[in-house]
């Protein structure tokens, strides 16, 4: 869906070089002559950005802000100055009302782009992190029902987001990709809720009939997540990580870039804390040689590339 725009200023030449840059990104773009005409277009269809001018007939900019700042949906719309008015009054003014971004006339289309651009994405991250905060409630009241029936479960969950968060930012993953990462690295093993405890807490081998049982959680823990349209997208963490770079892996035994990058990342991530964690079957294992380990198994069980970049955070594991 596009992004709209609305642009207010009595000049209808200034409104339409305006509206010209702004589509062509490819924005949705709605015009209006002065702020009363904008707000009875902001009372009908919340925009996702507003620009306006300050000096205009009926209802200026500042009674214009003022008045969408007053409107509950209004509170959080980015809201950009367009003037010729360099006064330090008025800059003062339109602080104080909230104002997101002030460009003075004449703008060019690099400047106008560059300030819709940061401040709708600004508006997204922050919308992100609200609606993930509410998310992560549901995600972690899963976690601790999974802390029931197997305390090592949850504390692997812990150790997992920390991880994940350090390889995550260190691949310059946006800031919608880093919250998902969040999301996986918590419900991963979220399959494992339908695995009998006396599988999960067994100290010996597991026998083949256990082992099948085991095995199903990836695919188990997808179709947990399929009907949860904000939790779908952490499916591929869930459903690929026990698949491996050489098609070894389960549950479809996929290989090489066939495998979704979700998977590949978190395979890592989950062998690393596996083998520095005490576990029923061995005592956690050294950082070094952990790490050791992992690259000795670049291009059988991972990818090259992200073994190569996880080796790097070095110190900043645990």
């Amino acid at each position: 869906m596009k992004e709209k725009i609305l642009v207010v200023d009595d000049i209808r030449e200034l409104r339409e070089l305006a509206e010209a840059i702004l589509k062509m990104q490819d924005y949705e773009v709605i015009l209006a002559e002065d702020g009363k005409e904008a707000l009875d277009i902001f009372d009908q269809s919340t925009p996702d950005l507003i620009v306006s001018d300050i000096s205009m007939p009926e209802m200026n900019g500042f009674d214009f802000l003022e008045a969408v700042r007053s409107r509950e949906e209004g509170a959080a719309v980015p809201f950009l100055f367009l003037s010729a008015y360099s006064q330090k009054e008025n800059l003062s003014q339109a602080r104080r009302l909230a104002v997101d971004d002030y460009l003075f006339k004449p703008f060019d289309a690099k400047e106008l782009l560059n300030a819709v651009r940061v401040r709708l994405d600004r508006r997204q991250a922050v919308q992100l992190f609200d609606t993930r905060e509410a998310h992560l409630q549901t995600i972690l009241l899963m976690a601790n029902v999974i802390e029931i029936r197997d305390p090592y479960t949850y504390n692997h969950i812990v150790r997992m987001r920390e991880i994940a968060e350090l390889f995550g930012k260190s691949l310059e993953w946006d800031v919608a990709s880093l919250v998902i990462l969040d999301f996986g690295a918590i419900l991963h093993d979220i399959g494992k809720l339908v695995v009998p405890s006396k599988i999960l807490k067994k100290k010996g081998s597991l026998l083949p009939e256990e082992w099948a049982i085991m095995r199903q959680h990836p695919e188990v823990g997808a179709k947990m997540l399929k009907d949860i349209n904000h939790l779908k997208p952490a499916t591929p963490f869930v459903l690929y990580h026990h698949e491996k770079w050489d098609g070894s892996g389960y549950p479809y035994g996929l290989s090489g870039e066939n495998i979704p990058l979700e998977g590949r990342m978190i395979a890592i991530i989950d062998v690393y804390e596996a083998l520095t964690s005490d576990r029923a079957y061995h005592k956690k294992y050294s950082k070094e040689y952990a790490l050791k380990i992992i690259e000795g198994k670049s291009g059988i069980h991972f990818d090259p590339f992200l073994v190569k970049e996880f080796l790097k955070l070095g110190e900043k594991l645990a």
